[in-house]
């Protein structure tokens, strides 16, 4: 998403390097970046202007099978009636849970998971529906 943003910007490299380098205490590189810094550079370039397109995609186009993994389990748990919200924003939601407790202010993008984040959504979605299955009686 920096990226597209960079791009949608029109930003130069060295504005770019110069706006990561400011708002992460230095780093110029996404690569030396955590969740949390890449947050705040993505908070900065909205409010450059940066509009993010709220493009639906489906489990069909995610880049990895972790994460379609994660969207078929998503589904599965949805209706299988062992949550009440089967919408992507919950999703994005749970997987802020999932990977940063209870601060229910982050949300994180499934299709955007390394394979160690999405083994942290993966494991209580297989349980959520190991329960619900157990309770339909399948």
């Amino acid at each position: 998403m920096i990226n597209i943003a960079k791009k949608q910007l029109g930003m130069e490299e060295d504005d770019y390097r110069a706006m990561l380098a400011d708002v992460t205490d230095g780093k110029r590189s996404l690569k030396e970046m955590d969740d949390d810094e890449k947050n705040a550079v993505v908070a900065r370039l909205k409010s450059l202007g940066f509009q993010p397109k709220n493009g639906r995609r489906n489990y069909r186009e995610a880049s990895q099978g972790y994460h379609r993994l994660v969207h078929a389990l998503w589904r599965s748990v949805s209706a299988l009636d062992v949550i009440e919200d089967g919408s992507r924003s919950a999703l994005r939601a749970f997987c802020g849970r999932c990977l940063h407790g209870d601060d229910t202010d982050i949300l994180v993008d499934p299709d955007m998971l390394s394979y160690a984040q999405a083994d942290k959504v993966i494991k209580p979605l297989r349980a959520m529906e190991r329960r619900g299955k157990a309770a339909a009686g399948k």
